[in-house]
């Protein structure tokens, strides 16, 4: 065997990976308020089955069924055009469109009822090619394994994956060791992986403090469910002072 030829262990990891449905990534976009999302974003998601939720927060004094008459069209339009960027790339996307008066729950709702892997708060990104994955406290790891080895496979591009040590029970390192097998296991390559642990008081201020060093953040849900982690506390406070886009993986 040369050394270029993959072994019996890669070949049977990938064989494996690839019988597994992809992940599916919701991406809520904001449309009547000129939301979008950029190019490289939508090639780094296009490995993925997306469905795109077009959204619009009402005033609360504004009934649902107004807006959907005086604005639907509009938001549909918005939506269709961002997905025919997705379909440029060879991919079928899911389009939804939603009014309401309470994002957090639209967003959790559409989440739990597509089934989906990991919900993005996209941020600007140019070329999507150093990834991070901060591991601070339980995560799904197999979820996250398929999410990253899809969104990696067949392109350049490198993980990083991050224990975060902010004291108490969790075992940061095992934690990571577990992530980095689970991905060798899915077929990335053990070269594209890189890892480290770090102590700190405050997980979210070393992510946001270190954002600017990778192209895309990905991180568990890491709380009691997806509303808590999407616009509480943390991934929401990350992405807030993050300049890179986030991927919350669900639990």
């Amino acid at each position: 065997m040369s050394e270029n030829e993959p072994t019996p262990a890669e070949i049977m990891a990938e064989a494996s990976f690839a019988i597994r449905e992809p992940p599916k990534v919701l991406v809520p976009v904001e449309v009547l308020e000129g939301e979008s999302v950029s190019a490289s974003l939508v090639e780094f998601l296009a490995p993925a089955e997306v469905v795109l939720l077009g959204y619009h927060v009402l005033p609360e004094q504004t009934p649902t069924e107004q807006a959907s008459m005086q604005f639907e069209d509009r938001a549909r339009t918005a939506i269709d055009d961002i997905a025919a960027a997705f379909r440029e790339e060879g991919r079928e996307v899911e389009t939804r469109v939603a009014f309401t008066h309470d994002r957090d729950a639209t967003v959790d709702r559409v989440a739990a009822e597509t089934d989906a892997t990991a919900v993005l708060l996209p941020n600007p990104v140019g070329a999507v090619e150093d990834v991070v994955v901060p591991i601070r406290g339980a995560i799904d790891v197999d979820r996250l394994a398929d999410l990253v080895a899809t969104l990696l496979a067949g392109r350049e591009g490198s993980v990083t994956l991050w224990g975060i040590d902010t004291g108490g029970e969790f075992d940061a390192a095992a934690a990571v060791e577990r992530a980095r097998e689970t991905l060798a296991e899915r077929g990335l390559a053990t070269d594209r992986v890189r890892t480290e642990i770090t102590e700190t008081d405050s997980a979210v201020r070393a992510v946001v403090d270190r954002s600017g060093e990778f192209d895309v953040i990905v991180m568990g849900e890491g709380g009691p469910g997806l509303l808590s982690s999407l616009f509480g506390d943390p991934a929401e406070r990350v992405a807030e002072g993050a300049v890179a886009p986030v991927l919350v993986v669900r639990d």
